[in-house]
């Protein structure tokens, strides 16, 4: 219940981060941020998840301690606040459900509920086995499952987090795949600098050298580059250098 009520209040603090993230996100760009502040979701996603595994850590070693000497424990009090914190839960799931997909900082946000649901969930079964069969060590030990529960399904939130803040290519682009799509394109000799990167959930970024042979006008490869990134990668924010041979020729943005 401890571990359960403990979680409870992180999921206040933890929605009421995700809020003002999103709210500070739709800020306008100004000349000295001129990406604009999305980042704040990635990095309300990055505590949510930091957060979760240092509540998992302080849940597991208080039930340890207490596997050894477990406390008295009321079951069918333990049951009847886990099974209003569940339905509470519940709801929070379903409000949270539709954009945790696309965007990291509600799924931080729905990770929250979702393991606290469960850990409900683990708490209305211990206090069962507490309040009919009497196993006093079911309490904590449903306390150390909910902290391994936390802890892993945070793992994936974080890195994903560490991701986009360390600008990797976003999950679901291979950079190979997109370095021969732009080279396919006619009056392209090869592809150079490539980089690819998110500045937040669903907005990539491309960046790229192109060494270009000359058989075209530059106006005529440039729209055939963008439209193939758009197509078949979903890019649309993208700045593509021109060039021949090494020399650089023209920096286009599209």
């Amino acid at each position: 219940l401890l571990a359960d009520a403990g979680h409870m209040l992180s999921d206040v603090a933890a929605l009421s981060l995700s809020l003002f993230a999103s709210w500070i996100s739709r800020r306008p760009p100004t000349p000295s941020r001129s990406y604009g502040f999305y980042r704040t979701e990635i990095l309300a996603a990055l505590v949510n998840g930091a957060t979760l595994i240092a509540i998992s850590v302080w849940v597991f070693i208080e039930a340890w301690r207490r596997i050894s000497s477990p406390p008295d424990v009321a079951g069918g009090t333990v049951m009847s606040i886990a099974a209003g914190g569940l339905v509470i839960n519940l709801l929070g799931m379903w409000v949270l459900s539709g954009g945790r997909e696309a965007n990291l900082n509600v799924r931080g946000a729905w990770l929250h509920v979702a393991t606290d649901a469960l850990g409900s969930v683990g708490t209305i079964i211990a206090g069962a086995a507490v309040a009919f069969l009497g196993w006093a060590w079911a309490d904590p030990a449903a306390s150390v499952a909910i902290a391994l529960l936390v802890c892993w399904s945070s793992l994936a939130l974080l890195k994903e987090s560490v991701e986009v803040l360390m600008e990797g290519t976003p999950t679901g682009i291979d950079p190979d795949l997109v370095r021969e799509s732009l080279a396919a394109v006619p009056g392209v000799r090869a592809i150079h600098d490539l980089h690819i990167w998110s500045i937040t959930s669903g907005r990539v970024s491309l960046s790229a050298h192109v060494d270009v042979d000359g058989s075209r006008p530059d106006r005529d490869v440039l729209p055939d580059l963008c439209v193939g990134l758009r197509e078949r990668f979903d890019i649309t924010h993208v700045t593509l250098q021109l060039e021949a041979g090494c020399a650089s020729r023209n920096a286009l943005h599209a």
